[in-house]
């Protein structure tokens, strides 16, 4: 090809070089995001973040093709960005739908406000409203801007990479889970692929293919086997690492304490071995109540989901809730309980239930009347301390066989099922129900099953045989292997009560307590609630009554069942998951078993129904101090590492490399050192300017005028004398520059923007 060819295609290959890196961002950008789809559910959110990375890319990329500057590709990026944000969430404060006003900034913090209750309250998968769709769309952009700017302004794709896998590790850190082999695949191979296209298109730029392409492909060689490595290691090493255990704060020091976990995938929590107290109470009631903190109502078949529904400010000394609906003919018993919290650090409040009225809250709560819980948006039950009122139902064996489940004040999420229910569920609900005549001894007749002697606690079981879960396969599974924990238990008898048209929903909250040996004092008794006593059990809705407990997990609690009301005695008891009385007839041990209890041949080591998840506010909080760290440490080690890929060049006698390591030192010093200046040039103001020894910068100067002049290549006899006027170059330049401006060399080198550097020149090929 000619030299007027050469010129001539050399805008269009620098045009394509430039459009396959935009590529290879948004490629980049895809297969990072593809993680976080197991933690926020894909919807609208996915299609706007998207849509914004490509317009901000494709906007940078027009910009850099009209050969604009570079800052300018960057404020258009910001641009296009905002009035994109604009336009999708706040049209209606802003002019012509687009600009932003004074309004639409002021409405920003409800925005992020709104999407820090979703992220608090929600469980993964989270469905992302409008507060967490605008900051995971505005998350992206800027995200797109900053590789944009780092890949094809900065020409540093490997710290691009490290973004990039850095926002494809959050959600695992959030979540542990399996390692997502094609999400991992797809990431390694757009990061290849940038730093081939950097490579490709920084040979192109500094001269002819033929002469440096051996370089080229040694490099995308040592590119592939880092990329292999990687993806081994993750494969392979990663799975095999001990997952870390829980720590818990001791006392009342600092440090880390417990949290109700409303995922009902609670497997690993379950299987740790460190209990401690959490909270203590002190009850009028007969015997200490179950906590209720979370209620799930809805269900997809894969997920559990919290109730959101309307909520009430929870006021200092009124009532909260309204006394339940109770058909006239039903007792009911009034109670106070007394709770301190200690180590427990959640939104989401334990109260016995039915509350009518909670008092002494410190911060800003509030109640959900639908489920009777309590919840903060922006505070914690830690050192809470309480006191909470309940009106509980006190129906007699006759008057709740008589009554219906169901009534026209319950939504349809209490009923619903998926279409693709495992026939098993539904033929063995009806089996096991078969002899009942009311859908109270249907329920009891469930009840019993799940606690007879064909099923069998353990928390190993699921793992070992793969249904670790609270999903539709996993409760399949569970009918099957007849062994599992709580959540099992809880999910299965929930759904199979559906399949025989039954309302149901799952609690998340406490086991009662054990007697703390406190004595009894004005009516009330202590209890101690441990770590270990998390649990999850199910309810059923019955007209005139309301929501019943069961407790289907074998060997835990008591399980529900009613006093027959002409047994004697003016009023009935009960027994049920919410109100115990040891007294009743029918009534069974009302301590939970605690860890290392043995039940007999084949029990297992450990007896709790749940324990509690660590908070990841602070893991994530030093995950992402660590993550900075690594970018900001970033810059220094890629120039400590283009240094070191310098050396045993410069010692084999590469002029151009030599040249480079002292343009380089000089930049990253503060030193201008343009592409247009000569050799010649900036030699003498390194010398006039700087003291720089005239026959150090001589020699190398010389050295380059021959290697790109007179062709004359490699020369390993003067390598020696290059090195060593390299190094005394930079250590006068670095003697010159201020303490500042020799740390500010160090931890963000300005060299690593310089377009390249002059391809080394190897000695021609002979004329045949």
């Amino acid at each position: 090809m000619s030299g007027a060819d050469g010129n001539a295609a050399r805008p269009v290959r620098r045009r394509r070089d430039l459009a396959l890196l935009a590529l290879g961002v948004f490629a980049g950008i895809v297969a990072a995001l593809v993680p976080v789809l197991s933690v926020i559910a894909p919807g609208a959110w996915t299609v706007g973040a998207v849509t914004a990375a490509a317009a901000v890319l494709v906007t940078g990329l027009a910009v850099r093709l009209a050969r604009l500057p570079a800052l300018v590709a960057t404020l258009a990026e910001l641009v296009v960005g905002v009035l994109l944000l604009t336009a999708v969430f706040a049209r209606s404060t802003a002019l012509l739908g687009i600009i932003p006003t004074p309004t639409t900034i002021a409405s920003i913090p409800a925005l992020f406000s709104g999407a820090s209750e979703e992220i608090r309250l929600g469980i993964a998968p989270v469905t992302a409203a409008t507060g967490l769709s605008f900051v995971l769309v505005a998350a992206v952009t800027g995200l797109a801007i900053v590789l944009d700017h780092v890949v094809l302004t900065a020409r540093m794709p490997l710290l691009a990479g490290v973004g990039l896998v850095a926002v494809s590790l959050i959600p695992t850190i959030a979540i542990p889970a399996a390692v997502d082999v094609p999400a991992v695949l797809a990431l390694a191979v757009t990061i290849l692929f940038l730093l081939r296209m950097d490579v490709r298109s920084r040979s192109r730029a500094s001269g002819p293919q033929r002469r440096i392409g051996p370089r080229v492909w040694g490099a995308s060689a040592t590119a592939i086997g880092i990329a292999a490595v990687s993806v081994l290691v993750t494969l392979v090493a990663v799975p095999l690492l001990p997952q870390p255990g829980l720590r818990f704060a001791s006392g009342s020091g600092a440090g880390f304490g417990t949290t109700i976990n409303p995922n009902l995938d609670l497997g690993n929590d379950l299987r740790q071995p460190r209990d401690i107290d959490v909270l203590t109470v002190d009850t009028t009631a007969p015997s200490a109540p179950y906590l209720r903190a979370v209620t799930l109502s809805r269900f997809d078949g894969a997920v559990w989901q919290p109730d959101s529904g309307d909520t009430v400010t929870v006021p200092g000394d009124a009532p909260v809730f309204d006394a339940p609906q109770v058909d006239s003919d039903i007792a009911v018993s009034t109670w106070t309980t007394t709770i301190k919290v200690g180590e427990l650090d959640s939104p989401w409040l334990p109260v016995p239930s039915p509350a009518t009225k909670v008092t002494g809250l410190q911060g800003e709560w509030l109640g959900m009347p639908e489920n009777r819980t309590i919840v903060s948006r922006s505070g914690s039950s830690r050192n809470q301390e309480y006191q909470v009122d309940t009106t509980v139902p006190r129906p007699t064996l006759e008057q709740i066989r008589a009554r219906s489940v169901g009534g026209s004040e319950l939504g349809d999420a209490v009923r619903a099922l998926p279409d693709n229910v495992p026939a098993i569920i539904g033929d063995t609900a009806r089996s096991v129900t078969a002899g009942a005549q009311t859908p109270y001894d249907q329920l009891i007749a469930l009840q019993s099953w799940f606690r007879g002697s064909q099923f069998r606690y353990s928390l190993d079981a699921p793992v070992e045989a793969g249904f670790d879960g609270a999903g539709m396969d996993a409760v399949a599974r569970f009918l099957q292997e007849r062994t599992g924990y709580c959540v099992h238990f809880a999910s299965a008898f929930a759904v199979m009560a559906r399949t025989l048209d039954m309302p149901s929903r799952i609690v998340v909250g406490y086991l009662p307590g054990t007697r703390s040996g406190s004595v009894e004092q004005q009516g009330q008794t202590d209890y101690t609630v441990t770590s270990s006593q998390l649990h999850a059990w199910p309810e059923v809705y019955f007209r005139g009554i309301g929501w019943v407990p069961f407790e289907p997990t074998n060997s835990l609690g008591v399980p529900t069942s009613f006093a027959s009301g002409s047994t004697g005695g003016s009023s009935s008891t009960t027994t049920t998951p919410e109100q115990r009385d040891a007294a009743t007839p029918g009534a069974t041990r009302t301590d939970a078993p605690q860890l290392g209890d043995q039940d007999g041949p084949g029990a297992t080591s450990s007896g709790v129904g749940a324990a509690t998840a660590q908070s990841a506010v602070p893991v994530l909080v030093g995950v992402g101090v660590v993550i900075l760290l690594l970018l900001a440490a970033a810059p220094g080690v890629l120039r400590a590492w283009r240094r070191r890929s310098r050396a045993p060049r410069i010692v084999a006698g590469d002029a151009v490399a030599a040249w480079a390591e002292i343009r380089a030192d000089a930049v990253d010093l503060g030193i201008r050192a343009p592409d247009a200046e000569s050799p010649r040039a900036f030699a003498a103001r390194l010398v006039e300017d700087h003291d720089v020894d005239a026959d150090d910068v001589g020699l190398v100067r010389d050295a380059l005028e021959r290697a790109v002049y007179a062709e004359d290549g490699m020369d390993p006899a003067r390598g020696s004398a290059l090195a060593d006027a390299v190094e005394r170059i930079r250590e006068r330049l670095r003697a010159g520059a201020s303490a500042a401006g020799r740390l500010r060399a160090l931890v963000l080198p300005r060299s690593l923007l310089l377009r390249g550097e002059p391809a080394p020149v190897e000695a021609p090929e002979p004329v045949r």
